[in-house]
């Protein structure tokens, strides 16, 4: 086990005040550099000593990174806009409501203040042992410590498991991927706009990330189109405890409906692998269905198929089938087009 210390390591300290100023440190220093944003996970990392970056870049100085605007029809989401700001956004709650609700259950107050909407997609893996120093596959080892018969795996994965069992930690990720949004990533040769699903990544693609941001590069902004703008959505977080927790489970869903016929529908979850996933064939299966029980069952048990919980975690695979017959079904938590 990591020693844990209280003292944080020397680095050297940038505040640029533009993007264009970050991104001449990022290119200069390269995997030297560690980018903050709101620093909620960054000062964990660094006061245990884990992570012990030469150069820090801060972006909190950076004014066009944050801020909610109206792009076209849609909306454009500076990276460290705060997930508080995010939450309480009037048009977000009004057409895009499922981001909000996923914002508004992140943490605690006081963390949603300071915590950005790029900060929270783009944290590191919550897996004890990884972030306690210890030499798994995510750090460069050759052993996954969770996978092993006396592993810790409560909180793991139950699927897309490939030597790391690590989970994807965020919240708005669901929410992003039920709305199609888009993410800006930028770097000094150029800019880069890919799907939200994209951004995050399994241990199949590389077991040392979470998501395709390169060490020269920075997300700057979350652009919604308004294609889902107004629907039905539905987004629900199962945690050990109500305020800080880590989602256990979490589930998001977009439906547009003809009558009482299901006739668009997309379903994303998170905490059960290393990215949040869509449910396609959960979605297919739903396709022209009427809003029933049997139809929520159906979905639900075509959307765990496949899973491999280990010793324990196997309420995981109840749990994320329950939240999806949920989301189906609606209820109390649905939010309607006015």
């Amino acid at each position: 086990m990591a020693e844990i210390r209280d003292v944080i390591p020397a680095f050297e300290l940038f505040q640029p005040t533009s993007v264009a100023n970050a991104l001449g440190l990022l290119d200069k220093y390269g995997q030297d550099a560690w980018v903050l944003a709101g620093g909620q996970d960054s000062f964990d990392w660094l006061k245990d000593r884990i992570k012990r970056p030469k150069v820090v870049v801060d972006l909190g100085a950076i004014e066009e990174l944050k801020g909610i605007r109206s792009v076209g029809d849609g909306l454009e989401i500076g990276a460290t806009t705060s997930l508080t700001e995010v939450a309480r956004h009037s048009t977000v709650k009004q057409r895009y409501r499922v981001l909000a609700q996923a914002a508004e259950n992140v943490a605690s107050p006081l963390i949603r203040n300071q915590g950005t909407l790029g900060g929270n997609l783009s944290q590191d893996s919550r897996c004890w042992y990884y972030r306690a120093g210890w030499p798994c596959f995510r750090a460069g080892g050759d052993l996954c410590y969770a996978d092993s018969p006396t592993g810790m795996n409560r909180e793991h994965a139950i699927l897309e498991a490939s030597g790391c069992m690590t989970v994807n930690p965020s919240d708005t990720a669901p929410a992003l991927l039920v709305l199609d949004a888009k993410l800006v990533l930028r770097s000094r040769h150029g800019e880069r706009v890919i799907n939200a699903e994209d951004y995050f990544v399994g241990p199949v693609t590389d077991v040392r990330r979470l998501n395709s941001l390169q060490p020269n590069e920075l997300l700057t902004a979350i652009r919604i189109p308004p294609t889902w703008a107004g629907a039905q959505f539905y987004f629900e977080k199962v945690r050990d405890r109500q305020v800080w927790d880590f989602a256990l489970v979490n589930v998001a869903a977009a439906m547009r409906f003809s009558g009482r016929t299901i006739q668009h529908v997309q379903l994303a979850v998170n905490g059960v692998a290393a990215r949040p996933l869509r449910l396609r064939v959960a979605e297919a299966a739903l396709q022209g269905k009427g809003r029933t029980e049997q139809a929520a069952e159906a979905a639900a048990q075509i959307a765990v198929q496949g899973a491999m919980p280990l010793q324990h975690n196997g309420y995981k695979v109840t749990l994320m089938r329950n939240l999806i017959k949920r989301a189906v079904r609606g209820g109390a938590e649905a939010t309607w087009a006015s």
